[in-house]
């Protein structure tokens, strides 16, 4: 007798955001910075992890996701403190009507991008493994002209969304990573449970942009930032 395959349509995954501290702060150490930035980073490689983790949830259900962080203890008074490997963003998607809302916090400001899904064109592979219980096939895309990612997603939920603004495989995505950006999120928990509609809303506070007038925005805000300007923006757009 063939059995029957369970498809998972709502519930809550449990993401867990993995970042090399030490490779980011590398990367933004130059000649015009290393005379004041390189023995306080080797002091700093002394005293703290190389790795840091950061807690997020991705609700989902009726064709509606609700990626939202958890508060993130290790961000504040750090002097090395590098964006990429923060949180910044609360973003809704529903791909019933192919939309997004995403909060997004900025320094002092919080922007509300309201905007059609990223468009990724994902290359798919024969590569799989088990992430969270669930089997998994690799898939690789370029997003941002030039981030290389890599994703697993299972066909086994229904629901074709993932962590942060990463969706559009025939799947929910249960681990992405950016190799060159050094930093990857991996679904620790999977737990299949009803989800009320009234808790898989679009957030509402925030300066209401779309996705062209807030990158526009940034690149006025750090354009005389060099290095760091231009890693704080990956940071915040993706």
């Amino acid at each position: 007798m063939a059995q029957e395959v369970h498809f998972t349509s709502s519930g809550i995954i449990e993401f867990e955001k993995k970042s090399n501290i030490f490779a980011l702060i590398s990367k933004e150490i130059n000649k015009d910075n290393e005379d004041w930035v390189a023995k306080p980073f080797e002091e700093y490689k002394k005293n703290n992890p190389q790795f840091k983790a950061a807690k997020s949830t991705l609700k989902f259900g009726n064709n509606k996701t609700l990626f939202t962080p958890l508060e993130d203890e290790e961000k504040r008074n750090n002097f090395f403190n590098t964006e990429m490997a923060n949180q910044n963003s609360t973003i809704y998607t529903d791909f019933s009507t192919g939309m997004s809302t995403a909060q997004k916090a900025v320094f002092e400001q919080t922007f509300l991008l309201k905007d059609t899904t990223r468009k990724i064109n994902w290359k798919i592979t024969d590569e799989t493994r088990d992430i969270a219980g669930y089997p998994c096939r690799r898939a690789n895309a370029i997003v941002m002209d030039s981030i290389y990612v890599v994703a697993f997603y299972t066909d086994k939920i229904l629901i074709t969304g993932g962590p942060e603004s990463f969706t559009g495989l025939p799947g929910m995505i249960l681990q992405v990573a950016l190799p060159h950006e050094n930093v990857s999120w991996i679904a620790t928990k999977v737990t299949e449970t009803p989800i009320p509609e009234n808790e898989i809303v679009p957030p509402k506070k925030g300066k209401t942009v779309n996705n062209q007038l807030f990158r526009e925005t940034l690149n006025k805000a750090l354009k005389d930032w060099g290095t760091w300007g231009h890693s704080y923006l990956k940071a915040f757009s993706l």
